[in-house]
């Protein structure tokens, strides 16, 4: 299995940290953005990962130079003619998927797993955008982050995802020391299904001035245990993700408490998108 070549298409906060997981297996890795200097960026910040994990002795430094040797930044897609696996983490939007799915579809081989990160959209819904004979090969691999720390997968299967294909994930799974979880092809799939309208419960209470966002975050971690507070994390997520897959759920279910509250659009629509903009329900410092 460790000799297959992947390709990861998106080298952003999922993408980069996927294919460093996938090159700690032994396997060689294309990490793809159609900006070139988007994808070295990513190979950028995985070596800077894999250089704080030496220094604080996780990793011997030619472990850390084997993996990141085995990562190569492509702007071509043109690269996924020789490739087994090709993992999709690009923006959580219907279009920008598909659009990206149906190009891959006519470069990669007919051998290759297609998986997609999708966080909340239905694999049924990007499958369409292949070949039918490529479905079987079509599969939901969503990753939490960060990847490279947290364990879980959670595999969906399409009405066509063949049984090979589901134990070729649980086998890349096990290589990475993920645990896998599956759920059925609905919208948010398991975990986003029910953090989502947590976090939406807590941005209405915010919104109708229930408590200070730190109130709020330290009921969450004080009273309920939690390691995060909703806000808190919300923004670590990206409140921009947050609103794309509560705006899937509110479609999928018409159901009011998965409905994305004004704050949230608001926030979004300013441009403050949490962490990696330095402002959402907090701010943070830069750099």
């Amino acid at each position: 299995m460790t000799n297959e070549r992947a390709l990861v298409a998106g080298a952003g906060l999922m993408g980069h940290g996927i294919a460093q997981v996938l090159a700690a297996t032994g396997r060689p890795v294309l990490l793809y953005e159609p900006d070139l200097a988007r994808s070295v960026a990513g190979r950028e910040r995985i070596a800077a990962n894999l250089e704080r994990s030496v220094a604080k002795g996780r990793l011997d430094g030619a472990e850390r130079d084997r993996i990141i040797g085995r990562i190569e930044p492509t702007a071509e897609l043109a690269a996924a003619a020789d490739v087994d696996l090709v993992v999709e983490a690009v923006f959580e939007d219907l279009g920008v998927k598909t659009a990206l799915w149906s190009e891959l579809d006519r470069v990669a081989p007919e051998r290759a797993v297609f998986a997609s990160n999708t966080s909340s959209i239905a694999i049924d819904r990007l499958a369409a955008a292949v070949g039918e004979s490529r479905r079987a090969r079509f599969v939901g691999m969503h990753f939490f982050s960060p990847v490279p720390v947290m364990p879980l997968i959670e595999l969906i299967r399409g009405s066509a995802t063949s049984d090979e294909t589901e134990a070729a994930v649980r086998a890349v799974a096990a290589e990475m020391g993920k645990q896998v979880i599956v759920s059925a092809d609905r919208p948010g799939f398991i975990v986003n299904r029910i953090l989502m309208p947590f976090l939406g419960e807590a941005m209405r209470a915010y919104q109708e001035g229930l408590g200070t966002a730190d109130d709020i975050d330290t009921g969450a971690k004080v009273g309920l245990n939690h390691p995060m507070g909703p806000l808190e994390l919300a923004d670590f997520i990206g409140l921009d993700v947050c609103l794309g897959v509560m705006r899937v759920l509110h479609e999928g279910f018409g159901q009011e408490h998965f409905a994305p509250p004004a704050v949230l659009i608001e926030l979004v629509e300013a441009g403050h998108l949490g962490q990696k903009t330095g402002r959402g329900f907090h701010t943070y410092p830069r750099g």
